[in-house]
């Protein structure tokens, strides 16, 4: 387990590296002129990742499932109130609490998780 998240990070740190190389190296345009990549991160602002926000999580069995129906109640192992949890890419990152803008769901962000917190959701 120890040695899966050591190689984790260490494939984190590569692309990292790899990351720091392509921005220092020099870029073609679309007119084949050479530019100097500038030392940000804007080349990745186009990046499309996947956002979840988990109100809660239920456990039943096939039986169970197969008879619920419109107007069928789900009991989640979350309690009304708690804070629900936002994943990006599948990873927890945050915690939010649920609010109604313009009669559309949403969420509010409450509280980011630690780079700390966020390693221990691998093992």
């Amino acid at each position: 387990m120890v040695d899966d998240i050591e190689e984790e990070l260490g494939n984190i740190a590569d692309a990292a590296g790899d990351i720091a190389d392509a921005t220092s190296s020099d870029i073609w345009d679309e007119s084949g002129m050479s530019e100097k990549s500038s030392q940000t991160i804007d080349f990745l602002m186009d990046v499309t990742l996947l956002v979840t926000v988990e109100v809660g999580r239920a456990r039943m069995t096939i039986q169970d499932l197969l008879q619920l129906s419109q107007g069928s109640v789900l009991e989640l192992e979350k309690l009304a109130g708690e804070p629900l949890d936002i994943f990006i890419n599948g990873k927890q990152v945050a915690r939010g609490e649920a609010v109604i803008v313009n009669e559309k769901f949403g969420v509010r962000i409450t509280d980011i998780l630690s780079p700390e917190d966020r390693m221990g959701g691998l093992r």
